[in-house]
């Protein structure tokens, strides 16, 4: 049996949600059942409505596919989302095999001719350009399939997106792979009104913009206003009518403080002000919607002290979760202690004859099984005392989890995959 009992929520400590918890718990007493990812799949489907909701009928809510492709999880938000975008032709057919029917965005830098031509016989709905050349490549594969493709060119403008804002992941702005300086833009318009057959094939509906992840509140609506009056100018100078502007993503997600979240609200109200009739103003989040939906359960295997510092081994690792190797944080979690049985420390889940390695509440560097001292989920951060044999949820683990685990190295087995809910 597990319990919480005397054990209180450390500060900064995720709430794991009841039907998570009480599978976890299950999966911990089968003792081969770990490491798992746990998705919350009816709390995922309340955050994606409370954000659809925040949002004017104006502003369009498409998915990043990157983020987390779980088809579970893809389902859930399709129900809310205007669209689902991809970036990869092996992301296209996952996703019209997941979802059949959504509608598809395909953007990212270097789509192959493979993957265009591929994505004209999907029918996919907009396609992101990075580059002229990117462009006659469209033109080329819809003119082949004698089909039109609708193009946003993706620009990188010369402004910093994220002047006194949390932001992490620089997108623009400066010397970047995506998108395009400003004087490219013009290069793809006289391109499409050279009045070629290629040419003809592609329809400019405006443009996108990604500059920067980790963005609050006002700095996302910053630089969305900054975005939208250069997209309107170039478009209006270009004859692009009834615009469609692509603000992209890079909302906020706050590590440290897992109850927090992104102020959808405010940033609907900036946007429903900013909007202006006759354009469509777009958002590609992924993920601030689906980060707080994965939890990772595993199981401590060992406690030991190392130099005046304690270690606790966890089943699993990053190659399992990446994202606080990837990120550079401490990945938010929450111990589920495993009960003596009353007659002793031996249980059904302890099945040894002598006590288990434990610590008391204090500092702990939790880490996996790998051969590397990068394998770090959280480091010197605060327990409320453990012992080998207990559980560890890592909560926001749905997002640029699983799917950029590095899960060869070593060649240890895959997590199982639960669902709760929806």
């Amino acid at each position: 049996m597990l319990t919480r009992e005397t054990v209180r929520p450390m500060p900064g400590e995720p709430t794991v949600p009841a039907r998570v918890r009480e599978l976890a718990e299950r999966l911990g007493r089968e003792g081969t059942a770990l490491p798992a990812y746990i998705y919350d799949l009816d709390g995922l489907d309340a955050h994606a409505a409370a954000i659809r909701a925040a949002l004017p009928s104006a502003v369009e809510l498409c998915y990043a596919v990157k983020a987390n492709p779980d088809p579970a999880v893809l389902r859930v938000v399709n129900r809310h989302a205007n669209g689902l975008e991809i970036a990869s032709g092996g992301e296209l057919a996952h996703v019209t095999a997941a979802v059949p029917g959504a509608r598809v965005t395909f953007g990212g830098p270097g789509k192959t001719p493979a993957e265009l031509a591929a994505a004209i016989r999907q029918g996919v709905a907009r396609f992101h350009v990075e580059s002229p050349h990117e462009l006659r490549l469209l033109g080329a594969a819809a003119a082949a399939a004698d089909r039109t493709a609708s193009v946003l060119l993706r620009v990188n403008l010369p402004f910093d997106a994220s002047p006194g804002a949390a932001g992490d992941l620089v997108m623009g702005g400066g010397p970047t792979p995506f998108g395009m300086d400003p004087g490219l833009l013009d290069d793809c318009a006289r391109w499409l009104a050279s009045g070629s057959r290629e040419a003809g094939a592609v329809e400019l509906r405006g443009l996108h913009a990604h500059l920067a992840s980790g963005l609050d509140a006002a700095a996302a609506l910053a630089a969305a206003s900054r975005v939208l009056d250069f997209a309107r100018r170039w478009c209006a100078s270009h004859g692009v009518r009834n615009p469609e502007v692509n603000l992209g993503g890079g909302m906020a997600v706050d590590y440290q403080h897992p109850r927090e979240r992104f102020d959808w609200a405010a940033y609907g109200r900036g946007l429903g002000q900013a909007a202006r009739h006759g354009e469509t103003l777009r958002i590609e989040p992924g993920r601030a919607v689906t980060a707080y939906c994965g939890w990772y359960v595993t199981r401590v295997l060992d406690v030991k002290p190392s130099h005046g510092k304690t270690f606790a081994v966890l089943a699993g690792g990053t190659h399992h979760l990446r994202t606080p190797a990837a990120k550079g944080h401490d990945q938010p979690f929450a111990i589920l202690p495993l009960a003596a049985s009353a007659t002793g420390e031996n249980s059904e889940t302890w099945p040894y004859d002598w006590p288990r390695p434990a610590m008391e509440p204090g500092r702990v560097t939790l880490v996996g099984q790998l051969c590397t001292p990068k394998d770090v989920l959280a480091r010197d951060v605060q327990a409320p005392g453990l012992r080998a044999g207990d559980l560890v949820a890592f909560g926001m683990a749905g997002a640029y989890a699983w799917n950029i685990s590095h899960h060869s190295f070593l060649m240890h087995p895959p997590p199982a995959f639960h669902y709760v809910g929806a």
